[in-house]
């Protein structure tokens, strides 16, 4: 199956509420030679400073941060239904203890410029990096989500990405 260079515009039909939340999505950071990919599932999609633009949280110990933040690029890919499995693997192991993009079973291919992506999604946006923000407790309003999803104090750097390119599948 091949891929066709979308316009931004002609691309974004979808709900990124449900798209994220219960289909997820794959972020990957790295070269050819060193890269990881995470599932996401917190994240979203919008304009900022007059650019089309994602963004995504990772967390301190999570292997992918490391990619994230030694690199200028990075992708977002969404799949079909039948690769739930695979984004289950590649959201739950370490990139760093396994080689879990091999337990995935997904293929990973590059840009011209390494930035790497999977041949099994159907919707990949290549973002550059453009801002990154580490989450402090201090600054919840509602203390209430941070005690909910920080009790380890293990705030995630938020990463936003403008998004230089999408490609979907025929």
């Amino acid at each position: 199956m091949s891929y066709k260079k979308k316009k931004i515009e002609e691309t974004i039909s979808f709900n990124p509420f449900k798209k994220l939340n219960s289909e997820w999505a794959v972020v990957t950071a790295g070269k050819k030679d060193a890269f990881n990919a995470m599932t996401i599932s917190w994240g979203g999609f919008g304009v900022l400073w007059g650019k089309n633009i994602c963004f995504c949280v990772v967390r301190p110990q999570r292997y992918t941060r490391k990619f994230m933040d030694s690199e200028n690029f990075f992708t977002i890919s969404f799949f079909p239904k039948r690769y739930k499995k695979a984004l289950e693997i590649l959201g739950t192991l370490s990139g760093k203890d396994t080689d879990k993009i091999k337990k995935s079973a997904l293929t990973p291919v590059f840009s011209d410029s390494e930035i790497p992506y999977f041949k099994e999604a159907n919707l990949i946006f290549f973002c550059r990096k453009i801002y990154i923000h580490d989450l402090k407790e201090e600054n919840f309003i509602d203390k209430k989500i941070c005690l909910e999803n920080y009790s380890k104090k293990d705030f995630h750097r938020f990463y936003v990405g403008e998004i230089i390119n999408c490609i979907k599948k025929r």
